[in-house]
């Protein structure tokens, strides 16, 4: 598996057909090499926590890894839809909390699990409407729309929790990050599910093809009969929604709703994906690569809490491996755009 799925320059190859041979040869060759630089990393990464302490390279470690990477996991799949469009969604740091404290709130009303997190979905999804209108129709950089959603999104959550935590009153109703098959949490399954479901999604259908279309050139793609603002809002719906997800699983996690727990998803989640192969430009990334770039953040994290770093070094981690990752993205584009 490549970490970029096929860029959207692959609408302009498919009017020239002597191009598009080279430019599947180019996307999968960079694909296979950022698959193993990011692998290496990752296995760095492994090495230098391993030799700090054994304990780092264990299944029981790895399983508390994916665990807690998982949380972040979700959000990242609905980011990396959000830049593959050529955007990005910060609003997710405030769905994430408001989806905690709505689900924490509906199953301590009985509104059973299932029922609870439909409901969140839906609530996620809305706002999603709302980043997708104001992108799409109204025209507004995705930073500024995002930002102001995510405070909105932030105040309620805070609101509807009057500024507390709301801790569940049956923990029973926890069952998201209960443990099941082979012994492995629910909302680990869950967040492997979904990246299977969105790497078909995006590698073999219609709407995967103009969404990577959408975010390569969005006037070609007009001319190309695909429906932009239609293909833009459906992006931020399905980031929302999984936002909200992650919020009721992180509320699982935690047996208690916060408005607080999550806010930093919008930059980890992004530091996620772009580290992962996605492109700031747009029309560029794939699952694989999100994974490996979840787990090298869940890595690190998991790696500096066992050798006791402090939380805010850990802060620090996270900025740098951002910037890192950017730096490395401007480079791919430089290089795509020269060849």
């Amino acid at each position: 598996m490549s970490t970029t799925d096929t860029p959207a320059t692959d609408v302009g190859a498919a009017a020239d057909p002597a191009a598009a041979p080279r430019s599947r040869r180019l996307s999968i060759s960079d694909g296979a090499l950022q698959t193993l630089l990011l692998f290496g990393f990752l296995v760095a990464i492994a090495a230098y926590f391993t030799s700090q302490d054994p304990d780092f390279l264990t299944t029981r470690n790895g399983l508390n890894i994916l665990v807690n990477a998982s949380v972040i996991g979700i959000v990242s799949l609905g980011q990396l839809l959000a830049l593959i469009s050529g955007g990005f969604d910060l609003s997710v740091g405030g769905i994430v909390p408001l989806g905690a404290v709505s689900f924490a709130l509906l199953v301590n009303a009985g509104y059973g699990v299932a029922t609870a997190v439909l409901l969140v979905l839906l609530l996620g999804a809305a706002a999603g409407v709302v980043n997708g209108l104001l992108i799409a129709r109204a025209r507004i950089n995705p930073l500024i729309a995002t930002l102001g959603t995510l405070s909105v999104a932030g105040g309620l959550a805070l609101t509807l929790a009057d500024g507390v935590q709301v801790p569940f009153d049956d923990v029973s109703d926890g069952v998201l990050t209960q443990r099941s098959l082979f012994d492995i949490n629910n909302h680990v399954w869950i967040f492997l599910g979904l990246s299977l479901l969105l790497f078909v999604v995006l590698r073999y259908t219609s709407y995967g093809r103009q969404l990577y279309a959408v975010g390569g050139n969005k006037q070609a793609a007009r001319l190309a009969g695909i429906r932009v603002d239609l293909v833009t809002i459906s992006v931020y719906v399905v980031s929302g929604a999984l936002a909200a997800l992650a919020g009721a699983v992180l509320a699982s996690q935690l047996l208690t709703g916060s408005g607080t727990a999550g806010t930093g998803s919008g930059l980890q989640s992004i530091t996620a994906v772009i580290l992962g192969g996605a492109s700031l430009s747009g029309g560029v990334g794939g699952v694989p690569g999100t994974l490996i770039g979840v787990l090298i953040l869940g890595a690190l994290s998991n790696g500096m809490a066992i050798l006791t770093v402090p939380s805010f070094f850990q802060t620090m981690a996270t900025g740098a491996v951002l910037l890192l990752a950017v730096g490395i993205s401007q480079y791919r584009s430089s290089r795509r755009a020269a060849s």
